[in-house]
């Protein structure tokens, strides 16, 4: 799943007053990391090292879909690969709960509904329309029938079908429909968004997890959240991810509106950069330092880096850099370590070494974007993939898509301002934000 950009567009929902004058004033939900305490997942048997894995293998299975959707392949904006945060959201009246995949590599909010023809299992009850009293399916002829670009009409007047395909062939189809949508803030009030489009899936099957029920999107398309609520919003969010190594109870935090001005000491930004594929949220990458030495995305000297060249995606977990960049600081971050050489059991991440707890000895590391050079802590480079081995969290990528993913993101406020198309990356403790 990943990021979005700002796109104004004449479907915006408008929500009632009282609604808006919440997020004026900004509000702040929860992120549940999927291995945390809190989360359904959460598996108590699982050491930290078996969770790392398991993060590990969904990255690259998403890999493989987000790749598929930057292409312009057939399918949704969204591929299943069991997204790194949850959040609970409720949709009806009266309010219904439901965890959902807070994902900012996909649009669509949806969920599964009754009568279900094919679902997959879920733990919880499935939504069921004909209990809410402000439930309501979008017809052909509304234009809220055009707000997601994969539906269809058996005729003008009947109801409007969505279909999202999967990178891994799972499947979600059903009705696009309105509803209220509920979020619990941070303050203990629940933020209701009245009129809100969503997916009701009444044909759904795959990879998905019984644990959830859906996936609220968060990308730059004019179905998400993001775009759904813009108006009121001002086109900013944020989030705090608290690292993937830390032992801390603490939860990851995503913020609207005012809650999600990101500034003061140490902020730095960067362009947003946008692109047909409205869907991810685009950055340009000029290179990165290992030890104060600068290797350069190829290109960026002289003729200039191409703009948009690496999406930021909260639901992928290594980062994938362009191969040529990548094949100039391998050896660059091999020679600054002197610790004795590991294996990934994995077979996957190619520098691992052996160390337990802070890696010590970690090149200074710093990413160059446009206007934003980002230093990382060595837990932002370096993932505990067992007790005793540590390796480099950066790879090359096999296709034509690199992506920042959120180890590198992690103990850093980002701040995404789809009005001004800038994106801010401020150091913070996210265990304490």
């Amino acid at each position: 799943m990943a990021p979005s950009y700002a796109s104004s567009f004449c479907f915006v929902i408008l929500l009632c007053s009282a609604a808006a004058e919440a997020i004026d004033g900004g509000f702040t939900v929860e992120l549940i990391p999927r291995d945390s305490p809190k989360s359904p997942f959460y598996n108590p048997l699982e050491t930290p090292f078996q969770r790392v894995g398991k993060a590990m293998r969904r990255s690259i299975a998403r890999f493989a879909g987000l790749r598929s959707n930057a292409a312009g392949a057939p399918s949704a904006d969204i591929t299943n690969s069991g997204g790194e945060f949850l959040v609970n959201i409720t949709i009806g009246t009266p309010p219904v709960q439901i965890v959902a995949i807070a994902d900012t590599g996909s649009d669509l909010i949806w969920t599964q509904c009754k009568p279900c023809s094919s679902c997959f299992e879920q733990e919880a009850p499935l939504f069921d329309p004909s209990k809410s009293r402000t439930y309501a399916i979008v017809p052909c002829n509304s234009a809220k029938c055009q707000v997601y670009d994969q539906t269809s009409c058996s005729s003008r007047g009947s109801a409007c079908r969505y279909q999202a395909s999967y990178g891994d062939q799972s499947y979600t189809n059903g009705n696009i429909a309105t509803d209220i949508i509920g979020l619990g803030s941070s303050s203990g009030t629940s933020i209701k968004f009245p009129g809100a489009v969503f997916g009701c899936g009444y044909d759904n099957a795959g990879t998905f997890d019984t644990h959830t029920s859906g996936i609220v999107g968060l990308g730059g398309g004019d179905s998400s959240l993001v775009s759904q609520i813009r108006r009121s919003s001002g086109g900013k969010f944020s989030y705090c991810l608290v690292p993937i190594s830390s032992t801390s109870q603490s939860s990851s935090k995503l913020s609207f509106g005012a809650n999600a001005q990101v500034e003061g000491g140490g902020t730095v930004s960067t362009p947003l950069i946008k692109k047909s594929q409205k869907t991810f949220y685009y950055l340009t990458l000029e290179g990165l330092s290992i030890n104060g030495k600068k290797f350069e995305v190829s290109g960026s000297s002289g003729r200039g880096t191409d703009k948009g060249n690496i999406i930021i995606d909260s639901g992928t977990t290594l980062t994938y850099l362009p191969p040529d960049l990548y094949k100039r600081i391998e050896p660059a971050v091999s020679a600054a370590i002197h610790l004795p050489v590991a294996k990934d059991p994995e077979g996957f991440l190619k520098l691992c070494y052996k160390s337990s707890g802070e890696f010590k000895g970690a090149p200074n590391i710093t990413v160059h974007f446009t206007g934003a050079d980002v230093k990382l802590n060595w837990y932002n480079a370096f993932v505990n993939i067992e007790e005793d081995i540590s390796c480099f969290g950066f790879v090359p990528s096999s296709f034509d898509l690199s992506i920042y993913g959120n180890v590198a993101q992690s103990n850093f406020l980002i701040g995404y301002d789809l009005t001004a198309a800038k994106l801010s990356f401020k150091p913070s403790d996210c265990t304490s934000h």
